[in-house]
């Protein structure tokens, strides 16, 4: 029963773990973390990334361009480029290491410890990974929101909002997350114990006197 449950567990685990990955990548290179509708001009919506900036026009035309500068993005964006490259980086490698650790994979089969060690390594650079896509994430949404709800701006000015990355973000971090957490549970009912020798290795008894059973000796002395 452990057993099954265990499978599971490493199943459900490793397609979160591609899941979430998948997405964090996608979340990383889409300009759609921020949406800014204008008033004045209705057939253009912008969208906002953290590598560009497109117009996506009512014909279907979509015109980008690249951010002119690392160093002029405000610091959330430039912290968030840097955080969701190391959650690919992280998510690419917790896959890895929780593959080869799994059970019916081929390589270590013969090495249990080493494979537990590699799934709960995994799961722990999965969640690792999860941590490092949310927080971006939620900064920029933050920041979004106060920006929105900002009294000291006039009314007539466009806001940005969120965009439909910020959700796909939360999603890939959620997986990434749970994906760890399965993996690293899993690895808990790895642990074997020492099994009981078989009767027919047990050392002999003898009846005693009094009924008791004593062990006979193998080398003892005769008593005259």
């Amino acid at each position: 029963m452990a057993g099954s449950w265990r499978v599971k567990a490493q199943v459900g685990g490793m397609l979160l773990a591609l899941l979430g990955w998948v997405s964090s990548c996608v979340t990383t290179f889409v300009p759609l973390w921020k949406n800014l509708n204008l008033e004045l001009n209705e057939l253009e919506v912008w969208t906002m990334g953290l590598w560009q900036v497109c117009i996506v026009r009512e014909e279907g035309v979509v015109e980008c361009q690249a951010h002119s500068s690392f160093l002029a993005l405000p610091p959330a964006l430039r912290i968030s480029r840097l955080l969701m490259c190391l959650s690919n980086g992280l998510g690419l490698l917790g896959c890895l290491l929780a593959a080869s650790g799994l059970e019916g994979w081929r390589p270590c089969q013969d090495k249990p410890v080493l494979k537990r060690r590699l799934l709960l390594a995994g799961g722990a650079v999965l969640g690792t990974a999860g941590m490092a896509t949310l927080a971006p994430v939620s900064w920029v949404a933050y920041n979004t929101v106060l920006d929105f709800w900002d009294n000291t701006v006039p009314d007539i000015v466009p806001r940005w909002e969120f965009g439909e990355a910020t959700f796909l973000g939360w999603s890939a971090g959620a997986f990434l997350a749970a994906a760890g957490l399965l993996l690293a549970c899993s690895t808990r009912a790895t642990r074997t114990t020492t099994p009981p020798a078989p009767a027919c290795c047990q050392p002999p008894t003898t009846l005693g006197p009094a009924g008791d059973h004593h062990p006979h000796p193998k080398n003892a002395d005769l008593v005259i």
